[in-house]
């Protein structure tokens, strides 16, 4: 997995790529939990991901638990096989996707 960060005013946007699984859902984790203290607005591209797990899913309801209390949290570019774990897990009701 390759996360890339990048702050622009009050949004951090990442661009994940890879597969987040068990191993690599800390790092996800990290990487987000360091741009949200200062950032109203959440933005993951995950054009590039092929894989996430229920590790990976857990990072993002934490994420989008802290969005809910000081911004917005969006999820953009998603390829079908994430999409379809988003669904039949629920995630794509409670996550914003584009």
């Amino acid at each position: 997995m390759t996360i890339d960060k990048k702050h622009d005013g009050s949004s951090f946007f990442l661009t994940v790529s890879g597969r987040v699984d068990t191993l690599t859902a800390p790092e996800l984790d990290k990487a987000i939990k360091e741009g949200l203290g200062t950032s109203s607005a959440l933005v993951i591209d995950f054009s590039d991901l092929d894989y996430i797990s229920s590790a990976g899913l857990r990072v993002l309801l934490a994420a989008q638990k802290v969005m809910n209390r000081q911004g917005t949290m969006t999820i953009r570019n998603v390829k079908p096989a994430v999409m379809d774990v988003f669904e039949v897990t629920g995630f794509s009701s409670i996550l914003t996707i584009e």
